[in-house]
């Protein structure tokens, strides 16, 4: 049996082939396809050098098909119309009929994820949102297109096969319940000595606060480990414990648990943050709908979380300084004399 080199056949040629067979006519195949009548010719006379094969022969004025020419033609129409569908732009998506489910990876960001929620719905009140805890599993996940988007904090190298969105660096804030006694005397000493909160966000990226305090030479005290955000207000309201976090994740608690902000006294550098979500799904016009609505979401709360709690509208207590051995003595003698 003779096989053909499919690397050695062009597709435009079978494009032809297909016209000249529905017009058989070269001229009529010429105008059809924009093409001149030489450029047309040409390409018949090398799909038949392909095939091995006449395909169309001039009889009576009308190109008439051999039998091999007809029947790779019966053959040839589904493919091409195949290919057609297959490459043709996906279609628009319309959020007002969708029935979708819709994934997203990322931190417990109570504001973030409510507001999103809030306007897909609005938009879309067929689709279905299902929020799923940041892990270890989820950016081979993100890159399988099992989740439309998800944020990841840090430098953790991703896998292949993912668009990356890189986001506004965090910033830190240190967030203590009112009359704190730490308000007293605010400094780095204060913030060591006292428990902290720590949450843990269920990937491999190290605590960056602990990584920058450990090339300080500095340690602090662990009073609690959590599973996501929504659990720290409450429980800095409640105790003497400390919690310095982005002020993405805490900002709108403040008031209701009567928090306080405060500038750390020990140099954090900022964290990185990114967005990732499947190459293979980056033309999906769902998709491009859904991460569009959770990035421009996410980067006005965060700018406006920064702006509200940026270094100037920070609390910094007075530090109160102890007296000196001079000042003791003096008051001392002071009192005898009275």
């Amino acid at each position: 049996m003779n096989e053909i080199n499919l690397s050695h056949l062009d597709l435009n040629l079978l494009v032809t082939f297909e016209v000249l067979m529905a017009e058989e006519s070269v001229t009529r195949a010429a105008e059809r396809l924009g093409r001149t009548q030489s450029a047309v010719s040409h390409a018949l006379e090398r799909l038949r050098q392909q095939v091995a094969d006449p395909l169309l022969v001039r009889v009576g004025g009308r190109m008439q098909p051999s039998p091999f020419a007809l029947k790779l033609m019966e053959e040839l129409r589904p493919i091409l119309r195949n290919i057609q569908r297959v490459v043709v732009p996906p279609e628009a998506f319309d959020p007002r009929t969708s029935k979708r489910v819709f994934r997203i990876a990322v931190p417990a960001f109570t504001t973030l994820l409510s507001t999103v929620f809030e306007r897909v719905h609005a938009a879309a009140p067929g689709v279905c949102l299902e929020w799923i805890a940041p892990n270890a599993d989820a950016p081979p996940a993100v890159a399988d297109g099992q989740i439309d988007i998800a944020h990841l904090g840090g430098e953790t190298r991703l896998p292949d096969g993912v668009d990356v969105h890189v986001a506004q660096p965090f910033t830190w804030v240190t967030f203590v319940r009112k009359n704190h006694p730490a308000l007293a005397n605010w400094g780095a000493q204060t913030w060591t000595a006292w428990p902290h909160v720590v949450v843990n966000i269920g990937n491999d990226v190290r605590n960056p606060i602990d990584e920058s305090m450990g090339c300080l030479g500095v340690r602090r005290t662990i009073g609690a480990r959590i599973p996501d955000f929504s659990g720290v207000a409450p429980l800095l309201a409640g105790t003497n414990m400390l919690g310095t976090f982005p002020p993405l994740t805490m900002v709108d608690d403040m008031q209701v648990y009567g928090l306080r902000a405060l500038r750390p006294p020990v140099p954090l550098p900022p964290f990185a943050a990114r967005f990732f979500w499947s190459s293979r799904l980056a033309n999906d016009p769902g998709n491009r709908w859904f991460r569009g609505i959770v990035l421009e979401i996410y980067t006005k709360l965060q700018q406006s979380a920064e702006a509200k709690l940026s270094g100037a509208n920070l609390t910094t207590p007075r530090i109160q300084r102890p007296r000196s051995p001079r000042s003791a003595a003096q008051r001392k003698s002071q009192k005898k004399v009275n």
